[in-house]
């Protein structure tokens, strides 16, 4: 069966990184988008970035960029999410989702890993 397993978080610095990974089995990785969404307490879940096939990206949060990067080793069956100069405001749950063209409908969702930006 399809599974999304999120791997990586923890409590970090303000100006600090992470880099989360986002395991994929049950499907052949190379044929879909996998997009990173996240959800901070009382607020909405948003998209963060969403990385197709292809290797092209989109950038779903305009609050990210600059800072976060995402890319795939379809070899390693693996999406990650890089994170620099973290803000506390990146405090989240983060999920990695399997779409077909980043499309913001994901059909399949990992369980997230937390992540908290905190002096």
């Amino acid at each position: 069966q399809v599974q999304l397993v999120e791997s990586g978080g923890g409590l970090v610095q303000p100006g600090g990184s992470l880099r989360l990974s986002c395991a994929a089995s049950g499907f052949t990785l190379d044929y879909y988008a996998i997009g990173w969404f996240r959800q901070a307490p009382g607020k909405e879940r948003e998209g963060v970035l969403c990385i197709r096939s292809s290797g092209s990206t989109t950038l779903y949060a305009d609050s990210v960029k600059g800072r976060f990067t995402i890319s795939r080793d379809n070899a390693k069956n693996t999406v990650y999410l890089q994170m620099n100069s973290l803000k506390p405001e990146d405090t989240a749950v983060y999920y990695c989702a399997r779409d077909r063209r980043c499309t913001r409908n994901p059909d399949y969702w990992g369980q997230g890993t937390q992540v908290t930006v905190s002096s």
